[in-house]
């Protein structure tokens, strides 16, 4: 088991510099995460996301998972980013990762997790990790970033529906 702890300052040059090599990620992408980064670790009163890193005590940042609820809705949840340093992908950090954040969110009466992807090539290994882990396609939308570069939203429910 990784041992998974919530984000502290210290933590924001490793994420910076997982965000650059070990994701798919353009640099517009890899702005709007350390965006949202900073504001967690500056504005912590706002409560808009959390993140937890999974972090040994005697070595590096291994991952994060950032996650928030959706406003307006009933106990929905937007999971934003699972990110694994790439010498560890395959190896659970992001299956940790995962079941660290929905426990959280069953502990909370949380409802379901959406999250959304592209359907570029560069994202289908994240396509499969969430698909495997009990994620469906509740939609896409044709065309969304550009042409043939689908934005495919998924879903999964934390207890079943009727």
């Amino acid at each position: 088991m990784i041992p998974i702890r919530p984000l502290y300052k210290e933590d924001r040059d490793a994420i910076q510099r997982l965000l650059i090599r070990s994701t798919p990620f353009n640099p517009a992408e890899i702005a709007t995460a350390q965006g949202v980064i900073d504001t967690a670790l500056d504005h912590p009163e706002k409560e808009e996301y959390s993140i937890y890193c999974a972090h040994p005590p005697m070595g590096d940042l291994l991952g994060f998972v950032c996650f928030g609820p959706i406003p307006m809705t009933d106990r929905c949840y937007d999971l934003k980013w699972i990110v694994v340093d790439h010498k560890f992908i395959g190896r659970g950090v992001g299956g940790e990762l995962l079941l660290y954040m929905e426990e959280t969110l069953v502990k909370k009466n949380g409802r379901r997790i959406y999250l959304d992807t592209s359907s570029a090539p560069q994202y289908e290994p994240g396509r499969r990790f969430y698909e495997n882990r009990g994620f469906y396609i509740d939609s896409v939308l044709d065309d969304f970033y550009r042409d043939g570069y689908d934005k495919i939203i998924y879903r999964k429910n934390l207890y079943p529906t009727k």
